[in-house]
């Protein structure tokens, strides 16, 4: 037996309110909040200890798959509903295993202080939406948001492809099915190989990670399915390069065209600590795809996306650096960090600078003492 129980490493997450929980030998847990790694009083963890926990999870059978593989991604839930999302992996020949808490109730698009526009992509009918970012960035939580407004707005038949599954979703309008990798279907390939037999109206595909599962996701949304996934991209002309370099380049001409045809947004996200209360906030570039991006991408001209994206504001497009100058001027966000985590510093510095300047002269001045 493990000198600690999970059960007891995971509640404590849960009480702190924490994101993440890293657990390597030789050292007690380390929780993760509002991005800063926080100790914990827990005993230091053996490799016999981190042996326990990950067996108690997963059972014997997955657990010589893992020591087979050395890394294993799979889903675990406590007692009062909370679900975490887990990969058990080896590091300088020990096991470590880090958690991301799942909340066990999906957020409405409105709390996660996402632009309006996102909540018109549920009304699509056709087409690949993908939200993308870095790991940790919030995509999941976006999309288990968008499916589950879809949920409670249209009778659909929505099928997930994800690994693991992260937000339990229960049918209300629509019928879902929640398809996890490796206990349900071997693979995101093989999974959506046979996911258009099953009569699905919108997919999701946890991640388009090889060029297999991005080639079966387009072709989904070419048959007429609205597709949702995620890329781990920074930024949407990124994330339209990614998939055409993912091909080989005799066939990257096709993919511009089947892309330029099926590709309906893209939302980039990325996570900053709020000044103004606990928590984090999203900063989103919102790319929609006009006629003019169409274009950019079938003649091969993603470099003039960013300018498309500047100059369509109005319809609810919007830059990285745009959304981050929106929530400094909110208060949510620090100014330094904007700065050193905008696209272009001495662009944002500037941007910055003049208003903060304007705001300063209209304010009224204190009363002069007689």
């Amino acid at each position: 037996m493990a000198s600690i129980e999970v059960k007891t490493i995971l509640e404590k997450a849960i009480e702190e309110k924490a994101s993440d929980i890293h657990i390597n030998v030789g050292m007690p847990p380390v929780l993760r909040k509002n991005t800063e790694l926080l100790d914990t009083s827990f005993p230091e963890i053996s490799q016999e200890d981190a042996k326990e926990l990950v067996l108690s999870m997963v059972g014997p059978d997955r657990f010589k798959k893992f020591v087979e593989y050395r890394d294993l991604d799979f889903s675990t839930t406590v007692e009062d509903g909370h679900r975490f999302r887990v990969n058990a992996h080896y590091q300088r020949d020990t096991i470590a295993i880090s958690f991301r808490v799942i909340p066990n109730q999906i957020p409405s698009i409105d709390s996660l202080n996402l632009p309006p526009i996102v909540q018109e992509l549920v009304d699509l009918p056709r087409g690949l939406v993908l939200v993308t970012g870095h790991t940790g960035s919030g995509k999941s939580t976006t999309l288990a948001s968008i499916i589950g407004m879809i949920n409670t707005k249209y009778r659909k038949h929505i099928i997930t492809l994800e690994d693991p599954i992260e937000y339990g979703l229960e049918n209300d309008q629509s019928i879902i099915e929640q398809r996890e990798i490796g206990s349900d279907c071997p693979e995101f390939a093989s999974g959506l190989k046979h996911i258009l037999r099953q009569d699905p109206d919108i997919i999701m595909v946890g991640e388009m990670r090889d060029l297999e599962t991005t080639s079966f996701t387009i072709t989904a949304a070419e048959t007429g399915h609205l597709v949702f996934s995620t890329l781990h991209t920074i930024n949407a002309p990124q994330t339209v390069e990614r998939i055409i370099d993912i091909y080989p380049g005799n066939q990257q001409n096709q993919i511009r065209t089947m892309l330029s045809n099926t590709l309906q947004a893209v939302i980039t996200q990325t996570l900053f600590r709020r000044i103004d209360q606990p928590g984090m906030v999203p900063c989103v570039e919102i790319l929609l795809c006009t006629s003019a991006v169409r274009n950019c991408i079938r003649e091969n001209r993603i470099y003039e996306i960013p300018n498309v994206i500047e100059t369509s504001r109005r319809i609810g497009m919007q830059s990285l650096d745009h959304s981050i100058a929106e929530m400094y001027f909110k208060g949510y966000i620090d100014r330094e960090e904007a700065i050193t985590r905008s696209g272009n510093p001495g662009k944002m510095e500037k941007l910055l600078t003049p208003l903060e300047q304007f705001e300063v002269a209209q304010s009224p001045e204190e009363p002069k003492g007689r």
